[in-house]
């Protein structure tokens, strides 16, 4: 199964390779009941109302991410020569005809790949206060966790999501997933014997990125929204989620992702504070503008009520 996937991979990668730079592909346009369906070949291949809209690699190219996750590959990063713009963008490629970065204009498409990454930064960043570079320019400094202190094994799920003997569950990734639970049900998804072969995320980046935008783009439990629905506006707030004071925007992502680990009265939001500074970071170095981020309300979590109870958050903050 794993070779499968690999000469899937292998193939899409291929692909870029051959496009990447050639603004000569052409969109197939096709009208089904009266909606403009596309198809943009290798980074939008379904026909996608989506795929009609600017792809990622049309206002988000190499020189950006070099920029964005300047500091990755110098000798003191921990995972040196892994992360690159490549296997980002093969990953996204799956997950565009979705609404991945291509939902609304290039404005939109563009602060969704800045809220992504920014969550990402900020999770495996190895930057401090007086880091060179500053500390937002460490982002994918890290793609597992370093010197775990247990294997996150919860017996719970010993029926549905068994843990392999002397196998560790401990975070690895873009969006690190940690616990036996979470490496069987995103193995599920992508197809990748993930509970057996937890490894397999730290070996290659562009599963690991396939990884995180999987867990961007759905929902941690069926009554909540997507970390991408909540960011983009498909999610119309409830009257409670207003009571709440839960609205469409980057808190609410944070609040999906993480629930009470970071939100809330009881957050850390030390935490919070630290991805909305790499979001807000990333605008700026995308040509956007941190002015696009919008008010504090819409940045930040601190004030709501979480989604979820910390046990149940798809990832440790």
């Amino acid at each position: 199964m794993v070779a499968k996937w690999l000469l899937r991979l292998t193939m899409v990668v291929m692909l870029v390779a051959l496009v990447n730079g050639d603004e000569s592909v052409k969109p197939v346009v096709k009208i089904l009941k009266g909606r403009k369906l596309c198809d943009k070949g290798w980074e939008c291949k379904s026909l996608s109302a989506y795929c009609c809209n600017e792809t990622i690699s049309d206002y988000f190219q190499a020189y950006q991410f070099e920029n964005l996750f300047s500091k990755r590959n110098e000798p003191v990063a921990h995972a040196a020569g892994f992360w690159d713009y490549n296997s980002f963008i093969t990953a996204a490629a799956l997950y565009q005809p979705l609404g991945f970065g291509t939902t609304g204009g290039k404005l939109q498409g563009m602060k969704e790949v800045a809220a992504f990454l920014g969550h990402v930064g900020s999770k495996t960043s190895c930057g401090y206060g007086e880091a060179t570079g500053g500390p937002l320019a460490w982002g994918l400094c890290y793609n597992k966790e370093v010197s775990p202190s247990k294997l996150y094994c919860d017996e719970y799920f010993k029926y549905t999501y068994p843990c392999t003997p002397g196998v560790s569950y401990h975070g690895r990734g873009a969006l690190p997933i940690y616990w036996n639970y979470n490496y069987g049900e995103t193995g599920e998804a992508l197809n990748v014997d993930l509970l057996n072969h937890p490894e397999y995320i730290e070996q290659n980046a562009t599963l690991a990125f396939q990884a995180a935008i999987w867990r961007w783009m759905t929902p941690v439990k069926k009554q909540l929204p997507s970390a991408h629905d909540a960011f983009v506006g498909n999610w119309r707030p409830t009257k409670n989620d207003t009571l709440a004071k839960r609205v469409p925007g980057l808190g609410t992502t944070m609040n999906v992702l993480y629930g009470d680990q970071v939100c809330g009265e009881q957050g850390d939001t030390e935490s919070m504070k630290n991805i909305i500074s790499h979001y807000l970071h990333y605008l700026d170095l995308m040509g956007v503008g941190r002015e696009e981020g919008g008010p504090h309300e819409l940045l930040s979590c601190e004030e709501q009520e979480a989604f979820s109870p910390s046990s149940t958050s798809a990832t440790p903050s």
